[in-house]
């Protein structure tokens, strides 16, 4: 019987502990784990058998959470890992090669413009960054050399709502996937999955673990992109792998019978994501992390619910304040991307938007100086409300062209609204507003 989301998040991927009982996930904090036998052990390493053999690969408390993200995005397989970054470098470090080409939105958050810009160089790869509000200009950037289009469901931090299925659609004429970063949106509002993408990837960090203790990542394989067919764009998956004894991940894991009633199902991408690039570059989660992450998304929910409600409260009130220039916010009707917003994220936009301050860079660094309940810092999707200026923080690295297109102008202070009560984050606002 198909179950609702709620319900989903709490009991998916995870029962009753068969040893011991225990109704919460267990916490398996070890290294390793003691093989049956010499057989179990050669079929284990051969990835003929699934089971675990170091938690570096895989983990018991990380394989629940793993199963509990992958069905609430509705997609084949979850591999978990240590950050969103790390979720990101190992889902490209499957597609790419030297020499090949990201498609990404200019509309990303600041670390991963920079670790596409920067820290990928290294391997080879190059990245052409487009506003993917202009899908000319997507489908002006796709060339043989593109292995892969990139963005962000919700962008961080201008708040803009992707166009998933347009690029979704470019993505799949030039035979690539298209992999998106649900972060902003998280399941409860957005599965990209539904909309064209094939691969999505999330820090957990954010909304899903949602009380800001824990640091995680997932990579979740849609099951749906034809590899074979791509040709030769994706040794990783389609070629002998002589580290696997000339395994071919496409044909060993591209049509399981794994599904609901054993329908068959791809999990090629997502077991080149463990075997190969986690295991040999190493950024796995914690089973500790994975514990407090799956709490986490047990209020997912709630908290999401909670997250709108409140923020578009507090973007009405800025709205109308005289010392705001501008707010973006597409959960507000008069919005641009409001009926975008309706299309993919019809239960809310999210507790995350930006506006602009009359005053400039000085009256942003002013308004993050002044707040008493706001928390100045770098993150999102806490349940308490925080408040950074981009331009002088997140942002800070890129050109000023750079902070403009990715919405962190220095006129910009960004908002993660919390779940307290409305009026007191719009007090808290107001007051620093007045110190301006």
């Amino acid at each position: 019987m198909s179950q609702g989301f709620s319900t989903r998040a709490v009991h998916a991927g995870a029962a009753p502990d068969p040893v011991t009982g225990s109704r919460a996930q267990p916490i398996h904090q070890t290294s390793s784990f003691v093989f049956k036998d010499a057989d179990h052990a050669s079929k284990l390493f051969a990835l003929q058998e699934f089971g675990d053999i170091y938690t570096r690969i895989g983990n018991p408390t990380c394989s629940a959470l793993e199963a509990r993200i992958a069905d609430l995005e509705g997609g084949a397989m979850g591999v978990a890992t240590a950050s969103g970054h790390a979720a990101q470098l190992l889902a490209f470090h499957v597609l790419m090669a030297p020499g090949c080409k990201i498609v990404a939105a200019k509309q990303l958050y600041g670390g991963s413009v920079n670790q596409l810009s920067h820290a990928f160089k290294k391997f080879g790869w190059s990245v052409e960054f487009v506003d993917t509000g202009d899908l000319a200009a997507v489908e002006a950037a796709m060339d043989d050399t593109v292995r892969v289009v990139y963005t962000e469901s919700v962008a961080n931090p201008g708040g803009g709502i992707t166009d998933m299925a347009a690029i979704a659609d470019i993505a799949h004429r030039h035979g690539v996937p298209y992999m998106v970063d649900n972060t902003m949106a998280s399941p409860y509002l957005c599965r990209p999955l539904e909309h064209g993408a094939d691969i999505v990837v999330h820090s957990l960090t954010k909304f899903i673990g949602g009380h800001g203790n824990s640091i995680g990542g997932m990579i979740i394989d849609g099951g749906r992109f034809d590899w074979k067919a791509a040709g030769d764009k994706f040794p990783t998956l389609t070629e002998p792998q002589s580290f696997y004894n000339d395994l071919v991940f496409s044909d060993g894991f591209g049509a399981l019978p794994l599904g609901p009633d054993g329908a068959e199902i791809d999990i090629a991408f997502a077991i080149a994501a463990r075997a190969f690039s986690l295991r040999d570059l190493g950024p796995a989660l914690s089973p500790f992390n994975a514990f407090m992450i799956m709490t986490g998304c047990e209020t997912l929910p709630l908290r999401m619910d909670k997250h709108c409600q409140n923020a578009r409260a507090v973007a009405a009130f800025l709205k109308t304040h005289d010392k705001v220039s501008w707010v973006r916010y597409a959960g507000l009707p008069d919005d641009e991307q409001y009926e975008l917003a309706q299309k993919y994220c019809p239960k809310g936009t999210g507790g995350v938007f930006t506006f602009g301050l009359k005053g400039g860079h000085a009256a942003g660094v002013k308004l993050v100086a002044s707040v008493a309940l706001f928390s100045h810092l770098a993150n999102i999707g806490d349940t308490r409300s925080l408040i950074i200026h981009p331009s002088s923080t997140t942002h800070s690295q890129l050109s000023e062209d750079a902070k403009a297109a990715a919405g962190a102008a220095p006129d910009t202070v960004r908002l993660s609204v919390g779940i307290e009560d409305a009026a007191d984050i719009i007090a808290d606002l107001s007051q620093a507003l007045d110190q301006i």
